[in-house]
């Protein structure tokens, strides 16, 4: 079922250079959600210690055995990155300045369009070029498996409302490569992801005076890309600067530049 609604959802690409904030008892993302053990209390306790431990040496490890704890490990990460992104969920919606103004201003222009807690679902994506989507009637999307902590969830969360807000205000077509285009750029620019501090952190500053730009254009041609009408890099990066000067400073519903 998931992998069914997941598509759906208009995709948030984000830089694979957050691989490196992984944890270091994480494994690579798996190909679909994690299976619970059949034993539960072979995750806990004295029994997942020495399994962990049988894993890490190897010592009397039998392939079965091998491929039994990466799954029950994914499993057990799975659930943390759950519980996690809920509490963040939480959290963001009580005390976001951010995300509590845009989830306001979305009501204000069509209140069939509201987002709340209610419609923002933390789950597990199997694509880790993304960290969360948008859906006219589906809501958020958050990849529990992608939030690094609450603030780059709050990023995530200002971006994805961003979409919602131009959806409530613009009635966008996200299958028209100019609309889609133009979504992500104010995403990108709005939401705080290209702030200079997540840049300079990433190591993806070129040009200090226009870093902001350069990431806001990186982060939108990478999401057009995935856009099922669009055929290539080419044609994504060409949309993106026909769009450019009227979406990059339209930063309605805020003033300006906050974030």
């Amino acid at each position: 079922m998931l992998d069914q609604i997941i598509i759906k959802f208009i995709p948030q690409v984000v830089s694979l250079k957050s691989h490196s904030d992984m944890s270091k008892n994480e494994l690579p993302p798996p190909d679909q959600i994690p299976q619970a053990p059949s034993d539960l209390s072979s995750i806990s306790g004295f029994e997942w210690w020495r399994r962990t431990l049988q894993y890490k040496t190897g010592l009397g490890l039998t392939p079965t055995d091998k491929t039994q704890y990466e799954n029950d490990l994914a499993y057990k990460l799975n659930e943390a990155n759950c519980q996690a992104c809920n509490e963040y969920k939480n959290w963001i919606f009580n005390y976001s300045p951010t995300v509590r103004f845009l989830t306001s201003e979305i009501t204000k222009v069509d209140p069939s369009k509201t987002i709340s807690r209610d419609n923002v679902h933390c789950d597990f994506c199997p694509d880790w070029t993304r960290a969360g989507g948008y859906h006219p009637e589906l809501g958020i999307l958050v990849c529990q498996n992608r939030i690094i902590n609450k603030f780059h969830m709050e990023d995530t969360l200002s971006h994805e409302l961003v979409h919602a807000y131009d959806d409530a205000k613009f009635q966008v077509d996200w299958m028209n490569l100019r609309h889609h285009a133009c979504s992500e750029i104010r995403a990108s620019s709005l939401s705080g992801e290209c702030r200079f501090w997540n840049q300079f952190k990433q190591g993806a500053i070129k040009n200090v005076s226009r870093g902001h730009q350069e990431c806001v254009k990186r982060r939108a041609v990478l999401s057009v890309m995935a856009n099922p009408n669009c055929k290539d890099k080419e044609m994504a990066e060409q949309v993106v600067n026909d769009v450019w000067g009227s979406c990059f400073n339209d930063t309605r519903p805020f003033e300006r530049i906050y974030r």
